[in-house]
């Protein structure tokens, strides 16, 4: 309830009244860090809160003319219906498909990203600043480590209980499992099974045949309880969920740029299809936002400013996502040095600005993304340590920002060992019997979907029956 509270003031909607009956009643704001609170609430609450849930629903809100979900509505309010000059158009389309070795470069940087922000994630910005120092690793440039910790900053801000113990650089041994891993894995299986022209309702059937639901979180499992309610797609990304604008959709999308290389439109729809399943309007962005941006680097040829211009192409361009993108570059092209300490000045300056979102919320994280990759000028290493160092959820951004720069890297060759070599070619993860799986694998069957942009993929199953009833 309070998270819903929280979104409704972000999306401008009018809860003044339901928020008086809320804490009148007893009921306590969102938790800061969580998603859930922190303990079980009466059953009257709980009661006062699904009836509130609904009405905070219904309430009109006034961003949904900038902001729509329904695909044809964000067609319609992408830059090339605003201004007549679409920025997706100008993402390099080269004539063949990305090499098996660019995938790999993606899928590794993805993993280095991801396990760098793991040991930090969920911590403040100050904590983690204050780990880093205490090492010697600030400005961030290796992986976290307790060598040399002090005991006592060690205690004011210890690290992600379940990353410890296989995310810091003394321990890591190849890549343990992470839903920003996961859900890559999922995607795969979804073209593997079903190809190119999926519907929504394909990936709600592969979550409950091979996701497990404690492997969800916020958004992703409101929309799985909301399934097993025998609730359909799309509906099950509305119905009392409050993370519906939060970053779970974004760590889904890089498989579709993958397969897509040179063609970030067509990304954009399919991570659209597979959004829809559980955000709205700005969570699907993201994911649309990404899918596109790793579509233009799949491509090959391309700089980081290409990648960047590519994803704002396709979404609406008076949206709060697309406006923070722009804020984090014209933030990083503004820092003067362009050194990893000057990056420091650029991460403050978004915390001021977006600092009242949920640290997992899409639209701060988008502005953090944008701005690494831009101050790095899509640097490998440079990318993702800044990404990491700006907070909010920094496995998901270290992970996003490795995709894509490992992808305009080219080839595993071109990303430094340091941050390769640990991850011994080995994935751990509980989805679909892919446990300890290679990277090189991994991109060999991502290669293997991967469409040129001249051919014409299927056309998506819409009439295809819902199978929930």
């Amino acid at each position: 309830m309070g998270h819903e509270l929280r979104q409704a003031a972000e999306d401008g909607r009018d809860a003044a009244a339901i928020a008086r009956r809320w804490y009148a009643a007893g009921g306590a704001p969102a938790p800061e860090r969580a998603g859930a609170s922190a303990g079980p609430c009466p059953a009257s609450l709980r009661a006062l809160a699904c009836d509130l849930l609904d009405q905070l629903a219904a309430l009109p809100c006034p961003s949904a003319p900038d902001e729509p979900t329904d695909l044809a509505g964000i067609e319609a309010a992408r830059p090339c219906a605003v201004d007549g000059a679409t920025e997706a158009d100008g993402a390099p389309r080269p004539a063949g498909g990305a090499s098996v070795q660019r995938l790999e470069a993606g899928w590794l940087g993805r993993a280095a990203g991801c396990l760098l922000g793991k040991p930090v994630e969920k911590l403040p910005l100050h904590g983690l600043r204050a780990l880093a120092r205490s090492t010697g690793n600030w400005p961030l440039t290796s992986w976290f480590t307790e060598a040399g910790l002090d005991p006592a900053v060690a205690a004011r801000h210890p690290w992600n209980r379940r990353s410890r113990a296989t995310s810091l650089a003394e321990n890591i041994d190849g890549m343990p499992e992470d839903d920003d891993l996961n859900y890559p894995l999922l995607g795969l299986l979804l073209l593997e099974r079903h190809g190119h022209g999926f519907a929504t309702a394909d990936v709600a059937r592969l979550w409950l045949d091979e996701l497990p639901a404690g492997r969800t979180f916020t958004a992703e499992r409101v929309a799985y309880r909301n399934l097993l309610d025998g609730i359909e797609p799309p509906h099950t990304a509305r119905y009392r969920n409050p993370f519906r604008e939060w970053i779970g959709a974004q760590i889904r999308a890089d498989v579709f740029g993958w397969t897509h290389p040179g063609d970030p439109v067509t990304a954009a729809e399919l991570a659209w299809r597979d959004a829809t399943l559980s955000h709205t309007a700005n969570g699907v962005y993201a994911a649309m936002f990404t899918a596109a941006a790793v579509a233009a680097a799949a491509g090959g040829n391309a700089r980081v400013d290409d990648v960047l211009r590519a994803g704002l192409g396709v979404i609406p361009a008076r949206c709060r996502l697309a406006r923070a993108v722009r804020f984090g570059i014209a933030t990083a092209r503004a820092e003067p040095t362009g050194t990893p300490a000057g990056f420091a000045d650029v991460v403050d300056r978004l915390h001021t600005a977006y600092g009242h979102h949920h640290w997992v919320h899409a639209v701060p994280n988008a502005a953090l993304l944008a701005a690494a990759l831009t101050h790095a000028d899509g640097d490998f290493e440079g990318s993702i340590c800044r990404a990491v160092s700006g907070g909010w959820d920094t496995d998901s951004n270290g992970a996003t920002a490795g995709s894509l720069t490992g992808l305009l890297a080219g080839s595993p060759a071109a990303l430094p060992a340091r941050w390769t070599a640990p991850l011994r070619n080995r994935l751990a993860t509980g989805v679909g019997g892919l446990d300890g799986i290679g990277f090189d694998t991994l991109a060999a069957r991502t290669a293997a979907l991967a469409v040129r942009h001249t051919e014409r993929p299927e056309a998506p199953h819409h009439d295809r029956p819902v199978p929930f009833r």
